[in-house]
């Protein structure tokens, strides 16, 4: 596994992933390592010349991942609304919903979620291909950056680090067989890394998360016009954190506002999804790598997944129908 990367060219050609070589070298192919090489001045005109080549070809064109049918990606503007937990539970309650095949890829490099939520702790195999081969757990496909550093490893990468990482994520994982969904868990903001998804892969649809707070639904506004303008429909948004319900007395408080995400649905012209409640066993399940889909699923607070996936099941029905 990798103890920690520093974003430099001599340090990338020495990261070991100490869980297979196989595995290092299809995740570190193709990355850049001539950027501390002499004549900088020279290096920067090719990249300009190269970059004003592709700006006359246009942006290349998106690909489909091979034995998925539908690519949703699960957003928010802000970090700390809940996002990865709500992706989690989204994609287990989509396998129970439909009864069909689901991956669940975590898409945030830095910061990532997954494996810790879906209790999962090994490196993924190589197949013939030189394709990664996902985790799987509670019957659904998983691949995270986690998967291949040490879980309190801090990545220092530069942004060319990144998107290749992130390149190799999406189209050198091999999923399948017949997935009708993967779930994208996306990195908080609109960066380079929602600008590359939206470039190298046909998404059917994003969901923006936000929670009723003012702050969080201004950043969560600024995450569905990002999507309007690389052309990916918004399926809807979803409330997280919405009430919370004194366990005592029952009495309900609403921490971070009241129908906000409601109104800004409004605004925006979309649906809201479902509201989820701010709720001690959704972040308990969370961390124990028990989701409250699986630990609870009879519960309220599991039922309210199970309602938002059935709706985004829905949309994606009457956008292949359209």
């Amino acid at each position: 596994m990798m103890a920690g990367v520093v974003g430099s060219s001599q340090c990338y050609q020495s990261v070991l992933l100490r869980r297979g070589s196989g595995l290092s070298r299809v995740l570190m192919r193709g990355f850049s390592t001539h950027a501390d090489k002499p004549k900088a001045d020279s290096s920067k005109s090719r990249l300009a010349d190269h970059q004003r080549e592709v700006m006359k070809r246009g942006l290349p064109r998106r690909s489909k991942i091979p034995n998925v049918s539908n690519v949703i990606v699960v957003a928010s503007g802000k970090g700390g609304v809940g996002k990865s937990t709500t992706a989690v539970n989204l994609a287990l309650a989509l396998a129970e919903v439909d009864n069909c095949g689901v991956g669940l890829l975590d898409m945030d490099v830095f910061g990532p979620s997954v494996p810790r939520m879906m209790n999962l702790n090994a490196s993924p195999e190589i197949d013939q291909n030189q394709k990664m081969v996902p985790l799987s757990n509670y019957g659904i496909q998983c691949m995270s950056m986690g998967f291949l550093v040490e879980e309190k490893a801090a990545v220092v990468w530069r942004g060319p680090m990144v998107m290749s990482a992130v390149q190799r994520l999406l189209l050198h994982t091999a999923w399948g067989p017949d997935l009708k969904y993967l779930v994208l868990d996306m990195p908080p903001g609109t960066g380079d890394t929602q600008l590359s998804i939206s470039q190298l892969i046909d998404v059917t649809g994003a969901i923006i998360v936000s929670t009723p707070q003012d702050i969080a639904l201004l950043d969560a506004c600024r995450g569905a016009e990002m999507f309007s303008k690389v052309h990916i429909p918004v399926l809807g948004l979803i409330e997280n954190m919405s009430v919370f319900c004194c366990p005592k007395c029952g009495h309900q408080e609403h921490i971070f506002g009241q129908q906000g995400v409601q109104r800004m649905a409004e605004e925006l012209g979309v649906d809201l999804l479902g509201e989820v409640p701010l709720d001690l066993s959704i972040r308990e399940g969370a961390d124990c790598g028990r989701p409250i889909v699986i630990s609870e699923c009879s519960s309220p607070q599991a039922r309210s997944y199970f309602n938002i996936a059935a709706k985004v099941s829905q949309k994606v029905a009457d956008l292949k129908t359209k």
